[in-house]
Parts: C-alpha cells; structure tokens; sequence
C-alpha cells in the first residue's frame, strides 16, 4: 500500500461574511454559480461568477440543496423536502420522509443520477442514537426509506457511470458503497469500503470526480480526502479551515474545488464558517438535477 500524498494546495477565501454551518455546495454549471446553506442561519447562498451574494432566508434549519430541471432549488428543510422559487420566493411541499416522531432531522442529501432527490437524516437526541436514516423522495412525493440503524447520514456521491453510490456515517465513521441502477435508483447491497480515525477525519460531505475518485470532507482533521474506488486514501490535502464539511467541484472546466466548513473552537480559538476554493489536477462533474425526466422508480 502506498503511502498517501499529502499537498498543500494554494487556497483562496470566497465568501468574506462569517457563517455558521456552511454545508452543500453545488455549481450550477448553466449559470457559472455556487449555491450553497448555512444550516443554523438558517439560510440558502448563491454566489455568482462576479462576486455576488443572495441570501435567501429560510423558514427552518436547511441540511441540503439540490438543483431542479426547471431552476427551482429542492432544499432539505426541518420540516421536509420542499421546492424553493429563488425568483419569487414561493416553497411548494415535497415530502417529510422524517415526520416528528423522532428527534432526526434531514441533513445531506444529493440530487442522484434517477433524478430523485437523496436525502439522509442526522440524529439530534443527547446522546446520539442511531434513528436517522437514508430516503429517496421523487418529485411527485413519493418517498422511500433505503438505509437505516444510520446516526449522522452523509457523504453522498456516485461513480462517473452512476452504478455506484457512496455513502457515509460521520458519527459510525465509515464509507460504505452500493450497487446502484442509474435508471430506476435501485440499490444493491451495501460494503463497508473503510473507516476513519478521528485523525484520519470523520466522513462529512463529498464528491467524485471524472476519473473516479471519491473526495471525503474529514471534518475533525481539516482536510480533503481522496479515496480510490477500492476505499484507499491515495491523497490529502491539508487545509486552512479546521472543520471542512463538503467539497464539490466548479469553475468553467469543472477544475476548482469548492470546500465549504462550519464554526468551531476545537482548535482552541473560534472560527467561523466559510467558504474555500483552490484549482485540483482533477476534473468534476457536473450536478445532476431533479425532476421528471427519468424513468419512474
């Protein structure tokens, strides 16, 4: 086993006003933007290529976003999946795969290659308990529980042909992958790819990129890092921020990683949350988006 490579990449800040929990960046590769939430704010961002920032305020605690077909944003709410109208500000309700019973609420979640919106659920009980679970919710409603005995779902990506879903648990501290059929959102069984030392850092958010490579916020580490397919850690990237939470890849050739982080005073003085970038020797893809358009699954 080779040792990993570790690199210091050059990075730049891209957001100067403080966040609390930056979480979900997705480009929007039709319109050269950035959008991205602030969890607690709570809030959902849109940076432009020119520097711009909308700020949309939400009604709720948001986990995730995804793009639409028809330029509306899918948001992971505290009170369920919704369709936000960021010209008009209209929500239309989706689906509350959680429901109140329990003390969960929606947190990462990806737009997959079925064009169904995959959204994972985090445990709010003290202490944690393992209730939260994986969802698949379409755009007419229909919601189905896919994973659970889950304590912080995360980490959702797939493989450059779409027959692979990654997925993670940052509490549990590992990377699992499933079978997964592009057209009908079926998943196979799930293996154990890895688990992670705290050191190592947790599983957060991720990415893929072209050549196939999963790319893992290690949120308690301050760093990046890229995992083969067969679940080895073959780079890390050592960065400026002490608690990454998501990468995803942007900029015109899908070249620049984008890193969003969340406030902490782990390290012994407090950092807010924000939003990095620096260029990669690897090549994104762009996001999937959701609505009909797809076979039902």
């Amino acid at each position: 086993m080779t040792a990993p490579r570790i690199i210091r990449p050059d990075v730049r800040s891209v957001i100067q006003q403080p966040l609390t929990v930056a979480e979900s960046p997705v480009w929007d590769e039709e319109t050269g933007t950035l959008w991205f939430v602030d969890i607690l704010a709570p809030a959902l961002v849109r940076l432009s290529a020119s520097g711009k920032i909308d700020r949309f305020d939400m009604p709720a605690a948001i986990g995730a976003l995804g793009l639409c077909r028809d330029q509306r944003i899918v948001a992971a709410l505290q009170t369920g999946v919704h369709l936000f109208d960021p010209v008009s500000g209209d929500f239309e309700f989706v689906s509350d795969p959680v429901g109140r019973d329990i003390s969960c609420r929606l947190n990462d979640g990806k737009v997959g290659p079925d064009g169904h919106f995959w959204i994972g659920s985090f445990s709010e009980a003290k202490p944690q308990t393992d209730e939260a679970a994986l969802y698949r919710v379409g755009a007419d409603g229909h919601t189905r529980t896919v994973a659970t005995g889950l304590t912080s779902s995360n980490g959702l990506a797939w493989s450059p042909d779409g027959r692979r879903m990654y997925h993670s648990d940052s509490r549990q501290c590992f990377l699992q992958a499933f079978d997964f059929d592009p057209d009908t959102g079926v998943l196979g069984d799930g293996r154990r790819l890895r688990s992670f030392t705290e050191d190592e850092g947790r599983p957060d958010g991720a990415t893929t990129d072209r050549d196939g490579f999963y790319w893992s916020a290690g949120v308690s580490a301050g760093r990046l890092n890229r995992i083969s397919p067969e679940g080895e850690i073959v780079e890390i990237y050592i960065l400026p921020v002490a608690a990454p939470t998501m990468p995803c890849f942007g900029g015109p050739d899908l070249r620049t990683l984008f890193v969003t982080s969340l406030s902490t005073d782990r390290t012994g003085r407090f950092e807010a949350g924000t939003v990095i970038a620096f260029d990669v020797d690897a090549e994104g893809l762009p996001p999937f988006r959701f609505g009909p358009g797809h076979p039902p699954g």
